[in-house]
């Protein structure tokens, strides 16, 4: 290296991702931590030093109390579904059926599209009356349902365009997984007369839980992060039954200008989102096996 580069140059190359890493990520962590502990300031009255009562603030909040309830039902619904449907989808295009490369495209080609257009096609298939979705239930004398609208099935709803977008990212990574497994494996257990369920369960699935630690830890920031989908679809309605906390954290920041509590929220979405990762990592790498 010393050959080919200037100590310097390679000592910045070097420190640059890292430089990169501090900036966009632990530095805004760390200035919305300083500023829960300061009010929201103006330009006619600037900001003081409040101590923890933004936070005790937050400990009041009716409405975020309903947000983490829907968050949490909404990882919880989401992140197992997302990767039950990946690894299956995953077991039928490693599979040697025909027309395997057009299921990959099929699988993934949710994953290409942007959020918003995404939400727009859920939009029609959800529309009332026209939708796809209630076409479909006239086809058995169903009535129409307004999926979005109602409090019952709002955030069921979203949670189904989300599995269905992540799903397939998700297959990726379990083919590659899944292609990487010793073939020699799969033979002993079948020589000892193992059918293919029982190889799949017993040999092939714990191969699998270092891809499912990484896809979950993903997986679950995924169901915190979703902000997109309901800007565009139900804006946290109605009465607040698909409000999530990112888009909480949004509408106090952006739409009430409430920077303060905005930095509060985002320190308990911090929290949260590192506990939860930490839990994820404690209990599946305990029984993870690595090559």
């Amino acid at each position: 290296m010393n050959k080919r580069l200037p100590i310097g140059l390679a000592f910045v190359l070097l420190v640059l991702p890292c430089s990169l890493l501090v900036a966009f990520t632990h530095y805004p962590a760390l200035r919305a931590l300083a500023n829960s502990f300061w009010n929201n300031g103006s330009s006619r009255r600037p900001s003081k030093f409040v101590g923890w009562d933004n936070y005790r603030a937050m400990m009041e909040d009716d409405r975020l109390a309903q947000v983490l309830a829907n968050s949490a039902i909404y990882a919880l619904g989401t992140v197992p579904l997302a990767i039950g449907l990946a690894i299956g989808m995953a077991l039928l295009v490693n599979s040697k059926l025909p027309a395997t490369g057009l299921m990959r495209l099929s699988f993934f080609m949710p994953t290409m599209l942007p959020m918003v257009a995404v939400a727009n096609i859920w939009l029609f298939f959800y529309a009332p009356g026209i939708g796809l979705a209630s076409q479909i239930l006239s086809v058995f004398g169903l009535p129409p349902i307004n999926f979005l609208g109602s409090t019952d099935t709002s955030l069921a709803s979203m949670m189904v365009v989300a599995v269905w977008k992540e799903a397939g990212l998700f297959m990726i990574f379990y083919l590659a997984a899944l292609q990487a497994v010793p073939a020699n494996l799969k033979d002993a257990a079948r020589l000892e007369g193992a059918g293919h369920v029982r190889v799949f369960f017993d040999v092939v699935l714990p191969l699998l839980r270092p891809t499912t630690i990484f896809v979950a830890v993903n997986a679950l920031i995924n169901a915190f992060r979703l902000v997109d989908h309901i800007i565009v679809m139900t804006r946290g309605g109605p009465n607040n039954s698909s409000a999530l906390l990112l888009y909480y954290i949004y509408e106090v920041t952006f739409a009430h200008r409430d920077f303060a509590y905005g930095a509060t929220l985002t320190v308990l979405m911090v929290v949260i989102l590192g506990a939860m990762a930490a839990v994820q990592f404690w209990i599946l790498d305990r029984k993870a096996h690595y090559q």
